[in-house]
């Protein structure tokens, strides 16, 4: 190897392997002179920065501190976590801007209405937000930010009261607090002394479910667009209100990799709603600032080549949509405090250094492109109010007249995101032409036809369709009523008391929530598996199959404890219930009828640990958890061979690998199936139930070529990570036809429903003709990239959702994932009816 060879890589190795601290120096030298009176982190927290990892208390309490002292900055919570940690924004300029905020705001905020006509695109300091830690177990941003908001705060230096004078900063340190503290603890806990770099070492090596997500292990750089969480919700909310203009989004990625800022790899879609200027003009306007801080510390780096910005729910894309720069960093890990690599060792000092470097670097960059980046929000805001959507769409209307808590749930997610919407008779209004023309854009459209097939995330997010909200769009709009809040929507009538029988409707989204409180109060009750008409307190109904009686004379409860449950089931969860005083029905089943079932209250274990999703298990626990209000216990798999199976009657199984059930475990399961329980198996676990043997079902198979000369195409080998990642399903809408009679399908009106899936688990429709629950349609597309062999011969031919009987219980096979990311209310509905119904639901035997 050459001399300057060996210089260069010993100097790599060297930049790597800063595992001694030396002093604040290491990071910000070249920011003095800085104000005395100004604690450092090092001082506030008594340990330099990247000697161990920073509590979230510790440092929303140092950014306070800087707060309470410096006339430079405040500090303001936008929220707390799901588990009460606080989330705060820190926003620091020069105290004539703090103190002149609201009319600086104002100012701002003219650039983002399309009426007004600012011009003074120089003369008002350009807002900047920087983003950090989103990913609990990518840590070296939160250090970062008490780093950068020192130096903002005490620096007297020349550079940084120029970056003072001309930006308000506002520091978001740690967006996941309860994944950061859960990474926090574990490295902590685990740190050696002296440093261990092994990588195999406990402290590089979490336990289930890691840091990585929030406290129902979401993952929050998913939740932008969705905002299940009030983490995401809280953001939003603050977002909405002050606007910035450029936005960061600092991650962490493997270990061996260096560090990736933007441009990104091109976009995936075909034809983009966000504005070419963003994703080219303005990337390759600031990718300079990067490239010139890193090169000037030694840091490697790379751009263009990996991360898209696709999928609009990221940290680093649904700004994108708001008229500002989002901005992706990406730094290679130390997954603790010190950790070998191919290039020697990398800390966590370095891995903060980089993420702090590119922090100040953005605000270099936006202040001295201020300008730019006002004209270019102006402009996004005043092209949103001009012209229509895809194929000439003036607008799109939608509502289900059988479920207004789910039109309750749907509309509230538009009014987050700001789109206007408007009631019109009984259906809703969305029109397109608004200042989050692009959001709406994002809601209803569909797209099947992209420039990449190779995805980061999903390629499919069309929100109208996680709700099961059927809509058409409209070539002109007649708006009505303005929709600015959801408090009316889902009103209903007050039940009265009856002697006789209560019947609820169980099409309602919050049905399942109000049955399991009756239950939970002691409540029989039973479910119709036929549907019927019957005379009411409020006339003659029609109810649904699935519908929900309560007998009061049955009850071990008198009548009047009876009416206080019923009545409090509803105001919780504003259901439709009526009360009847006759069993006689005007059409179909009486009340006295077989085909009312009574129901078992749902004792369920969901199967937790080691080799298993834990978005998937998070999705369950959410979903029963803030919705169902119904508890489920979650069980580590280590603890499985001790758990008195016999106690439960529904087991849930998420995609995993189960390595942990061995052959005697597996049938011992097969066993408590049989005796009349119920295993839910969603996605990968399905797949797993046949492989094992569990059930008789079968996945699907492409027929094989039989030629005996067949040949194998060559192809480059720069390509094979292309080709073999295109037959990867990332995520795609598909249409099913749904068994609308089988308790399964018990509150869906439409036989048609869309689905989500993210995996390649294909399964075959059962070979028992009542047992295909729902099979996706002959042309079962509906929006994202799926690669033309396995739509064709993998998942047209296959079912989405079978029963598959064992002895007097039964398997419910998902092979789609029906609580993706908390939000596909369509589908939850599936799910719940297999926790409430399945116990209850027998499976047709047939001659095979």
């Amino acid at each position: 190897m050459k001399i300057t060879q060996l210089l260069i890589l010993s100097s790599f190795i060297y930049l790597f392997s800063v595992s001694s601290i030396v002093g604040q120096d290491y990071f910000f030298k070249d920011k003095a002179p800085f104000i005395s009176e100004i604690p450092t982190p090092e001082e506030f927290l008594g340990y330099p920065i990247g000697e161990q990892h920073t509590r979230h208390d510790q440092i929303v309490a140092y950014l306070t501190k800087l707060a309470e002292i410096s006339d430079r900055a405040t500090i303001e919570g936008y929220g707390k976590s799901h588990e009460n940690r606080k989330l705060v924004i820190l926003t620091i300029s020069k105290p004539e801007n703090i103190g002149s905020l609201p009319s600086l705001k104002k100012k701002h905020l003219a650039f983002t209405d399309a009426s007004a006509n600012p011009t003074n695109y120089n003369d008002i300091p350009i807002f900047v937000q920087l983003g950090y830690n989103v990913h609990g177990n990518e840590p070296s941003s939160s250090e970062a930010a008490m780093l950068t908001a020192y130096t903002l705060v005490a620096s007297n230096s020349s550079e940084v009261k120029t970056y003072l004078d001309n930006a308000i900063v506002f520091i978001d340190p740690t967006i996941n607090p309860d994944g950061r503290d859960r990474h926090t603890q574990w490295a902590n806990q685990f740190k050696g002394s002296p440093l261990v770099s092994d990588k195999y070492d406990a402290e590089h090596n979490e336990g289930w479910p890691r840091g990585r997500t929030n406290h129902y292990w979401f993952d929050l750089n998913r939740d932008w667009l969705l905002a299940i969480n009030p983490e995401s919700r809280g953001k939003l909310k603050w977002y909405h209100e002050w606007y910035p203009n450029v936005v960061t989004d600092f991650h962490e990625m493997g270990t061996n990799s260096t560090y990736f800022f933007e441009p990104m790899k091109p976009i995936g879609s075909l034809d983009p709603i966000m504005p070419k200027e963003n994703y080219e003009d303005l990337n390759n306007l600031f990718a300079p600032y990067f490239s010139k801080a890193l090169d000037n510390i030694g840091s490697f780096y790379f751009t263009k080549e990996a991360f898209d910005g696709t999928y609009p729910g990221y940290g680093s894309s649904y700004p994108d949509l708001q008229g500002a720069l989002a901005l992706l960093f990406e730094q290679a890990s130390s997954r603790g405090h010190l950790q070998d690599t191919d290039y020697g060792t990398i800390s966590f000092p370095f891995t903060i250094r980089n993420q702090y470097v590119s922090s100040i670097a953005t605000v270099k960059a936006a202040v001295e492109n201020k300008a730019t980046l006002r004209k270019y929000q102006q402009d996004f805001f005043k092209s949103s109010e001009a012209g229509v959507a895809k194929n000439n769409v003036a607008g799109y209307e939608f509502g289900d007249g059988y479920d207004n808590n789910r039109n309750k749930a749907f509309i509230d997610k538009l009014l987050l995101h700001k789109i206007k919407v408007y009631k019109k008779g009984n259906k809703y209004v969305v029109p397109v032409k608004q200042p989050q023309k692009r959001m709406v854009q994002t809601v209803f459209e569909t797209y099947n036809k992209y420039r990449d097939s190779v995805f980061y995330d999903a390629s499919a997010w069309s929100v109208a369709n996680f709700y099961n909200m059927k809509y058409k769009g409209l070539k002109s709009i007649d708006l009505g009523q303005e929709i600015t809040s959801t408090k009316e929507i889902g009103a209903v009538s007050k039940v009265s008391k009856s002697d006789y029988a209560y019947i609820m409707d169980w099409d309602d989204y919050n049905a399942p929530a109000a049955l399991y409180y009756m239950q939970s109060k002691g409540l029989l009750v039973a479910s119709a598996f036929k549907p019927f008409s019957i005379v009411t307190s409020e006339g003659n109904k029609s109810f649904n199959y699935g519908s929900i009686l309560v007998p009061v004379s049955k009850q071990k409860k008198d009548i009047d404890e009876v009416f206080t449950i019923v009545k409090t089931a509803q105001e919780k969860f504003s259901v439709p219930i009526f009360s009847t005083n006759t069993g006689f029905s005007s059409s179909g089943i009486d009340l006295g009828s077989g085909n009312f079932r009574k129901l078992e209250t749902p004792k369920a274990l969901l199967l937790i640990g080691e080799g298993i999703n834990s978005y998937e298990a998070g999705e369950v626990w959410h979903l029963l958890d803030t919705r169902v209000h119904m508890p489920i216990t979650k069980l580590r798999m280590n603890r499985f061979n001790g758990i008195p199976l016999k106690e439960y009657n529904t087991l849930v199984m998420v995609s995993g690998r189960y390595y942990q059930l061995d052959s005697l475990q597996q049938k011992r399961i097969k066993e408590w199936v049989s005796h009349g329980n119920t295993l839910i198996t969603i996605a990968n676990a399905s797949k797993w139930a046949i492989d094992k043997k569990i059930v008789k079902e079968q996945l699907t198979k492409k027929e094989k070529d039989t030629s005996k000369n067949k040949i194998v195409k060559r192809l480059p080998y720069v390509d094979a990570g292309e080709n073999i990642g295109r037959e990867q399903v990332g995520g795609a809408i598909f249409e099913v036809d749904l068994d609308t009679t089988h308790p399964l399908g018990f509150g869906y009106r439409d036989n048609s429903l869309p689905v989500y899936k993210n995996n390649e688990v294909f399964i075959s429709p059962s070979k028992n003709p009542y047992a295909t629950v729902a099979k996706y349609t002959k042309n079962a597309h509906i929006d994202g990239y799926i690669s033309i062999d396995n739509y064709e011969h993998y998942l047209k031919p296959s079912a989405s959702l079978v029963v598959s009987a064992i002895g007097s219980g039964r398997v419910i096979l998902f092979a789609d994932n029906p609580n993706f990311r908390g939000s596909w209310y369509g589908t939850n509905r599936l799910f719940m009816n297999a926790l409430f119904l399945g116990k209850h639901m027998y499976v047709p035997r047939v001659r095979e």
